[in-house]
């Protein structure tokens, strides 16, 4: 799941928001290191990853890549999950996608100015809002724009970018299976809420 679904899901568990976001770009145990509330997000963001890349779905699906591009399949479909959500976004939350993330933006921002936060962050926070990368995601060509930006961040990376002639030919099968992936992906994070809230307590 990418930025859009993290934040989905974190309204959705009663999760902090920056929290969620923050997991990409937090390494290590994040307790003491952040305010509690923080701390939970960070772990709620770690629990969907872990949650979603080993889900029979999401490995079923990444075998459908050509073979020298499969190891970026996860970072591709996460991309491709969020418009999924962004299309769909009225089956799964009552507020309109814009006002939602106008929320989110003002709630983040503010957190963001309160916390010591990785200046990498800070930097891809800032720019996914001024950009409204979010809701551009409705549009599935900018998941290819999105990809090629991804690729660009080192050599390796390059093969990222024609993983969208893989989501391109498999659009209709992929789609159905954020259909069966995302109640569950739900589910399960309202379920392990408790769980992470306790760990931070204990």
């Amino acid at each position: 799941m990418n930025f859009l679904a993290h934040l989905h899901i974190a309204d959705h568990c009663d999760s902090d928001l920056s929290g969620n976001l923050l997991g990409d770009f937090v390494k290590g145990n994040p307790n003491g290191k952040f305010p509690l509330d923080v701390v939970q997000g960070i772990k709620m963001h770690r629990f969907v990853d872990k949650y979603t890349d080993t889900h029979q779905v999401a490995l079923t699906q990444k075998r459908l890549f050509v073979k020298q591009r499969q190891r970026f399949a996860p970072i591709a479909l996460d991309i491709f999950w969020d418009h999924c959500l962004s299309k769909h976004w009225s089956q799964f939350h009552n507020l309109d996608i814009d006002v939602f993330c106008e929320n989110c933006a003002r709630e983040t921002q503010e957190k963001m100015r309160n916390l010591t936060t990785p200046e990498r962050y800070q930097n891809v926070i800032s720019a996914m809002w001024a950009g409204n990368w979010l809701l551009s995601y409705r549009k599935f060509d900018n998941i290819g724009h999105a990809l090629h930006r991804m690729s660009l961040r080192s050599p390796r990376m390059g093969p990222l970018a024609d993983c969208f002639t893989d989501l391109n030919e498999h659009y209709e099968t992929f789609e159905d299976a954020f259909f069966e992936l995302y109640p569950q992906v739900l589910d399960a994070t309202k379920l392990h809420a408790n769980t992470i809230a306790k760990e931070i307590i204990q």
